[in-house]
C-alpha cells in the first residue's frame, strides 16, 4: 500500500514552523547561538552554545498546557497542530488513526527539576504530574490525545535515530493495514546543563564557544564535535488511497524503510559502516528502486571526527560509480543535532527538497575533508532535475548502533 506525506509541522532553531524552517535552511542560516542563561559561568561548563528554538512554545501554548507537559511534549504539540492543519485536519475514523512520536532522551527537564525539588524542598513537594511528564512516551501520548488516535500510539526509542524510526513505524502501520493516517515524528528538549555536560565529557561536542554559528561543520577538516539542538518535526502520513479520496495535497511519497543494527559498540558506529550501508540498501530495495534512482541524500553527518567519515564511505561504497551524481546535504550544520528530533526534521528537509527540487546547503565547510569522496552541497542550495520522478534518502543513526534509512520520492 502506497504511503504519502500530506502534512508538515515543525518548531526548530531555524523557525517556529515548517515553512520558516525550510526557508532558513535554503538560505544557509545557522540557528546555533550562545545560550541565553548563566549556566556556563555558574557550573563551569566547557560548552555554552546550542541550537535553541527560534520561537518559545510558551508564546503559542496556553499556560495550563505548558505546566502539564515537559518541553519535549510541548514542542511535539506545537509541530503536530501545524502538521494536522496543513493536512487539512482530515476526517478519519479514530480507530484508523495512529500516532508515533519519539524522543531520544525524554522528559529530562522534568526529571531533573523534580530531583532538585526532592533535595531542596522535600518529597512532599514533587508535582503529581511528574511521571506523566517525564516518561519517554509522553509526547506520543499527548499527540494521540491531541488528534484522537485510537489505532495505536507508539514511541520507539533509538537515540538519534528515534525520529526516523517513528516515521518508519508509521509507514509500517499504514502499509500493513492497521491505519489509514498516522501522525509521526520526533522531538527533543535536552538543552539542559546535565546533558550538555555529559556529552562534553564524552568529547562529543564542539567547543567553539567563540563562534557558535560556525561550530557545526560536517565533513570539514576542522570539525570537532556536534552541536546540541532542540525542537520537533511532525509529518502526517496517509495511505495514498485515503489521501486521494479526500483530495489532499501530497508533498511526497514514502516508499521504503531500512532498519539495521551494528552489534558493535554502545556509543560508536561500526568502523566499516556496513550496518549503515545495509540500512540504505534495504530502504532502496523495499522502495522498489535501483540505486541510480537516488539523486539526493540528507546525511546524518553530525560533525564528529569519527562519524562523518564512516557515513561518507558508506555512501560511496553503496553508490559506487553513481556517487558523483548523488547530492549530499548535511543540515545539522545549520540546526545543530536534535537527537530524537533529528530524523524527523531531516525527513522534512528531504521531502521539501524533492517537493521544491532544491537540495539544501551544508554550511561551515571551508576545508572539505579530502578523504571523503561524496558530492557535498555547500553554501547554497543545489537545483535538482526540474521535471520527472525523483527519489532521495534520509539517514539517521544513533548510539547503540541503530541505523535507519528512509526513501522518499516525488508525488
Amino acid at each position: 500500500m502506497a504511503v504519502v506525506v500530506t502534512g508538515l509541522g515543525a518548531t526548530t532553531p531555524l523557525g517556529g514552523d515548517a515553512s520558516s524552517t525550510w526557508e532558513a535552511a535554503l538560505a544557509g542560516r545557522s540557528g546555533v547561538r550562545t545560550l541565553d542563561n548563566d549556566w556556563a559561568e555558574l557550573y563551569g561548563m566547557p560548552v555554552n552554545f546550542a541550537g535553541q528554538l527560534a520561537v518559545r512554545p510558551d508564546t503559542i501554548l496556553t499556560r495550563p498546557e505548558t505546566k502539564r507537559m515537559d518541553p519535549s511534549a510541548q514542542y511535539a504539540i506545537v509541530a503536530t497542530r501545524e502538521a494536522w492543519a496543513d493536512a487539512g485536519s482530515p476526517k478519519v475514523d479514530p480507530e484508523r488513526l495512529g500516532a508515533v512520536v519519539s524522543s531520544g532522551i525524554g522528559g529530562v527537564w522534568t526529571l531533573l527539576t523534580a530531583w532538585d525539588t526532592v533535595k531542596e524542598r522535600g518529597a512532599a513537594r514533587v508535582l503529581p504530574m511528574t511521571v506523566p511528564m517525564l516518561m519517554p512516551n509522553s509526547p506520543a501520548a499527548y499527540v494521540e490525545l491531541e488528534v484522537g488516535a485510537k489505532a495505536g500510539a507508539h514511541a520507539p526509542v533509538s537515540a538519534c535515530a528515534s525520529g526516523a524510526e517513528a516515521i518508519g513505524m508509521a509507514f509500517e502501520m499504514i502499509e500493513s493495514g492497521r491505519a489509514d493516517v498516522v501522525v509521526a515524528g520526533g522531538t527533543e528538549a535536552a538543552i539542559h546543563p546535565l546533558p550538555i555536560s555529559a556529552f562534553a565529557a564524552m568529547a562529543a561536542l564542539s567547543k567553539r564557544n567563540d563562534n557558535p554559528a560556525a561550530a557545526s561543520r560536517p565533513y570539514d577538516t576542522g570539525r570537532d564535535g556536534f552541536v546540541l539542538g532542540e525542537g520537533s518535526a511532525i509529518l502526517v502520513l496517509e495511505s495514498e488511497e485515503h489521501a486521494r479520496a479526500r483530495g489532499a495535497k501530497i508533498y511526497a511519497r514514502l516508499l521504503g524503510v531500512g532498519m539495521t543494527s551494528d552489534a558493535y559498540h554502545i556509543a560508536a558506529p561500526e568502523p566499516s559502516g556496513e550496518g549503515q550501508t545495509r540500512a540504505m540498501r534495504f530502504a532502496v530495495e523495499r522502495a522498489g528502486l535501483s540505486l541510480t534512482d537516488i539523486i539526493h541524500v540528507n546525511a546524518h553527518a553530525t560533525s564528529t571526527q569519527v562519524g562523518d567519515p564512516i557515513e561518507a564511505r558508506g555512501i560511496a561504497s553503496l553508490f559506487g560509480d553513481h556517487t558523483a551524481d548523488v547530492l549530499v546535504s548535511a543540515t545539522k550544520s545549520m540546526t545543530g543535532h536534535l537527537l530524537g528530533g533529528a530524523g524527523a526534521l531531516e525527513s522534512m528537509f528531504t521531502i521539501m527538497a524533492l517537493h521544491d527540487r532544491k537540495a539544501p546547503p551544508t554550511i561551515n565547510v571551508s576545508q572539505p575533508d579530502p578523504d571523503l569522496a561524496i558530492n557535498l552541497v555547500r553554501d547554497k542550495p543545489a537545483d535538482l532535475a526540474p521535471s520527472g520522478d525523483l527519489a532521495a534518502i534520509n539517514n539517521s543513526f544513533g548510539f547503540g548502533g541503530h541505523n535507519v534509512a528512509l526513501v522518499f520520492a516525488t508525488a
